[in-house]
């Protein structure tokens, strides 16, 4: 098969010494992968990686119970003052009272 599928050429990259290999800007363009963010690799049969760029999933629950305990109020927060501060903060006008 060589260094063809579908069609298209496929990139051909060194690995290092380290045991590491550098994506052309090319490739992480099309991957849509910007500086910073991570890729994930799925082994598949036959000596295969699938490449794909990690999206981060999350969820409320993991949100606050990330705030767990770094958070002290003295008296529960009633509906409408967490409104207040969800449409001050949309706005942009949030203040660090």
């Amino acid at each position: 098969m060589g260094w063809k599928a579908w069609g298209t050429a496929m990139a051909s990259l060194a690995v290092t010494a380290k045991g590491q290999v550098t994506l052309k800007r090319d490739l992480l363009q099309h991957l849509g992968i910007k500086p910073g963010e991570r890729i994930e690799f799925e082994k598949l049969p036959d000596g295969e990686l699938r490449v794909r760029v990690a999206r981060p999933t999350g969820s409320i629950d993991a949100f606050i119970g990330a705030l767990e305990g770094k958070i002290k109020l003295k008296k529960p927060m009633t509906i409408e003052e967490m409104n207040r501060i969800a449409a001050a903060g949309w706005a942009g006008e949030l203040d660090d009272k």
